[in-house]
């Protein structure tokens, strides 16, 4: 149960009792310590029977090798990890193939279904059974009078869409969201059709996981991507892997790990928990590996900071490798911090200004494990440093991810093969949704280039990112929401507020391939849009057409479907955009008929308009397709000084006021995002239960908690009101004192709205300051 206190009115606000997440348990909830090595022979179980309740067990193994192929190949929907450069066959994952299994189900959401169950009584279902109804076969419309969705035509469809963009008063009455798993050529249309309309309001879910990681990148770097390709990583003597547990959320990761051990290289692994990733793996494709059951370490270093601790760990290496270069002139590369960087004599004196007490305190770690950190990085000739969202959910992810960057300048990490910097990306194309202009802050280069290719006149005012816009609807400012994928009321911070806000619409448009949350939360009016899945094809007047991505390591190349479409009266993401545009711009010049016969004239305008993609139609359809110049990869720096700049930013205070914990959410093994396939979490040891906090053992015997007991969980915002979750079961883990995790979207409830970093935006949702005690 979530109860938010207005703290304006005083008043007491109670939602009812949410739907459950996942499926209901096949038993009573089990915690037993998980000692296996990840992925391996319990992923392949894992696969097996999900393809058997999927009834995939000949599409599946079809899907899978086709899967992340370079020649007539589909690009997995899930992670954004790079596909293998060396004819890797198998380059697959559990969680991949379970993804596409999902997708590929042959249950269908039609019209008999929606007659038979009100939006009410769709409301009650769990997540995991909306998801599960199998995929959405065509366009429906809700009709407030009966509660149902009923169908519409595609023509009508795009008409409500359009009359009702027309008739406001203003264009940033409207808010344009997109999920990750876009491809860029619907990408590059849909922000078209939102700057021709007249507006920025381009929210998406990089708002949401790593705006930090762009705005510090570009900060530090003048680009707001990483540098490094998976060459790289083949290469580096030293990996230093924070906040990322790829075991669940970037599985093909496990592979390089493996590798990077058998070449001899350190892997030092920085998280709150142990997760499985920082073990060991039995890499499910190295067929003579599965036989005789033999692992490899995928760590050769596990540290636990407490959460929100990673700053003051890295600044700590930083001191440790500078005290060093007192008695070893090479601990720092002195010609390229002269030749390439500036500020660094300010970083060193704040560096050299910080006492070691501090770092300890604010690390939770102590000087002896920083210093084993350091002197891994001191001895490795070329270190990469990735990261994930354990960084960037916080109020200070932008000064971390810059510390990062700090660290590696300090020995020339940069420029050269085997180092740099690496985000590791969560959706398939978060990263090319934002290359091809999905951004509510626009440079006035790209809406320059923007408006020279495509004869538009686009608006110079920023837009809204997620946050505001769900602000904006709440407030009535934002009339009119389209997501584009994904299931923003389940990712989104604040359930109830989110809640609230798209009930506040005139009218919210969902872009879907299955039914979700959010085709249930929705506005007075509400269109349910279903589009093609990545697996399918999709058939245009020019023929069958192929879409493209871009990976974690600003890779792009095509994938094209393999699979009849679900239902004949899918439209492919292109094309629902193209039909609203037409609707909503009735006088526009843009040829949108002309791009949906086929994708490359999107792409000839694409190169046009998007800073290297120039000549985009024959390098994408190379081996491997082509990486996007990244000029900090050429020690070319497009920052005010023209040089890598390092920062200089005070240390957080992250630990923990006397009596509350520092709650951190995640996603389980068994999901991806908001997709839930069951409720277990397999490399956590967890079987039947999602409604769970881990805590240290310390830390519940101190609160009389038992093991497995119930507690009731209270959440604090910054403006002092308070979120409630109640009825939740404790799990003493391996986790830092003072720290608790719980996974998401459940635990969203707790994380308000106003949290939000004021560095990135970002909701705080890796640090959300709580109080758990016993329940009844």
């Amino acid at each position: 149960m979530s109860i938010d206190k207005d703290v304006s009115t005083g008043k007491e606000a109670q939602e009812p009792l949410e739907p459950r997440v996942g499926p209901v348990p096949e038993g009573d909830p089990e915690f037993r310590p998980y000692h296996h090595p990840a992925a391996g022979w319990g992923a392949a179980k894992s696969v097996t029977r999900f393809l058997v309740e999927e009834r995939a067990l000949v599409d599946g193994p079809r899907a899978i090798m086709r899967m992340n192929h370079e020649n007539g190949g589909f690009d997995c929907p899930g992670c954004a990890w790079p596909d293998d450069t060396k004819g890797l066959h198998l380059d697959i994952c559990e969680n991949g193939i379970k993804h596409v299994t999902w997708e590929m189900t042959p249950k269908r959401v039609g019209r008999e279904f929606f007659a038979a169950h009100s939006v009410t009584e769709l409301y009650g279902w769990s997540d995991y059974d909306l998801e599960n109804q199998g995929r959405l076969t065509e366009p429906m419309v809700y009709d407030a009078e009966s509660d149902h969705y009923v169908p519409i035509s595609w023509k009508d469809a795009f008409a409500l869409v359009g009359s009702t963009l027309r008739g406001l008063d203003s264009p940033n009455r409207a808010a344009y969201y997109t999920s990750g798993r876009l491809g860029n050529e619907a990408t590059f249309l849909y922000q078209l059709m939102a700057r021709e309309l007249g507006t920025n309001n381009l929210p998406d879910c990089s708002n949401m996981c790593h705006e930090a990681s762009g705005r510090a990148l570009q900060a530090s770097l003048g680009t707001g991507k990483g540098t490094v390709d998976l060459k790289d990583w083949e290469s580096a003597d030293a990996l230093f892997i924070l906040g990322v547990n790829a075991a669940s959320n970037a599985p093909r990761m496990l592979t390089a790990l493996a590798e990077a051990d058998r070449r001899g290289a350190q892997i030092v692994h920085v998280n709150p928990l142990v997760e499985a990733a920082a073990t060991r793996t039995i890499v499910p494709h190295d067929f003579t590996d599965m036989a005789l059951f033999k692992t490899t370490k995928t760590s050769t270093l596990n540290l636990q900071p407490r959460i929100g601790g990673d700053m003051a760990l890295l600044r700590g290496m930083a001191k440790a490798v500078l005290e060093k270069s007192a008695s070893d002139p090479k601990a720092l590369d002195r010609t390229f911090i002269d030749r390439h960087t500036t500020g660094f004599e300010e970083y060193r004196e704040l560096c050299e200004a910080t006492p070691w007490e501090e770092l300890e305190h604010q690390s939770g770690l102590s000087r002896a494990e920083i210093l084993k950190a350091a002197q891994v990085y001191e001895e490795a000739d070329r270190s990469i440093v990735s990261w994930c969202l354990g960084l960037t959910q916080h109020e200070h992810g932008v000064d971390t991810v810059r510390e990062i960057v700090n660290l590696l300048l300090l020995r020339g990490n940069l420029g050269r093969e085997g180092a740099g910097p690496s985000p590791v990306r969560g959706h398939s194309n978060v990263q090319g949704n934002r290359t091809c202009g999905i951004d509510h802050r626009p440079t006035e280069e790209f809406l320059d280039r923007l408006a020279e290719a495509c004869r538009i006149d686009p608006p110079r005012e920023h837009g809204l990112d997620t946050v505001g816009t769900i602000q904006a609807m709440r407030d009535g400012e934002v009339k009119v929401f389209v997501g584009m994928g994904g299931n923003f009321a389940l990712a989104a911070p604040d359930t109830p507020a989110t809640y609230a806000a798209l009930r506040s619409c005139d009218l919210t448009v969902q872009v879907s391939t299955k039914l979700n949350r959010s085709h249930v939360v929705h506005g007075r009016a509400a269109l349910i849009l279903p589009c093609l899945g990545r697996t399918e094809k999709d058939h245009q007047r020019g023929g069958v057409q192929s879409t493209s991505v871009e990976d974690s390591m600003s890779m792009v190349h095509m994938s094209l479907g393999m699979k009849r479409p679900a239902s004949p009266h899918l439209l492919s993401e292109p094309a629902i955009v193209a039909g609203m545009a037409r609707a909503a711009l009735p006088d526009s010049e843009t040829p949108w008929d002309w791009y949906i016969e086929d994708y490359d004239r999107i792409r000839d305008t694409m190169a046009e308009a998007l800073d290297g993609f120039e000549d985009f139609n024959r390098r994408v359809r190379l081996p491997l397709g082509f990486r996007i110049k990244q000029p900090a990869r050429e020690l070319v720096f497009l920052t005010p000084s023209g040089r890598a700049e390092f920062s200089a930013a005070p240390l957080p205070d992250v630990v923990p006021e006397p009596g509350t914990l520092a709650l951190g959410t995640m996603r389980s093994h068994d999901q991806w995002n908001t997709t839930i396939y069951s409720d277990n979490d397999r490399y956590r040891g967890i079987k039947n239960l999602r409604t769970l906090i881990f805590m240290n053992r310390a830390d519940m015997r101190e609160r009389g908690i038992a093991d497995m007991g119930p507690v009731d969980i209270t959440s604090t915002a910054k403006d002092g009101s308070r979120r409630f979750l109640n009825g939740y079961t404790a799990i003493p883990y391996d986790i830092p004192r003072g720290c608790a995790a719980g996974y998401m979207p459940e635990m969203n409830v707790l994380c308000a709205l106003g949290d939000y970093s004021t560095q990135s935006d970002q909701p705080i949702m890796k640090h959300v300051k709580i109080t758990v005690v016993p329940g009844a």
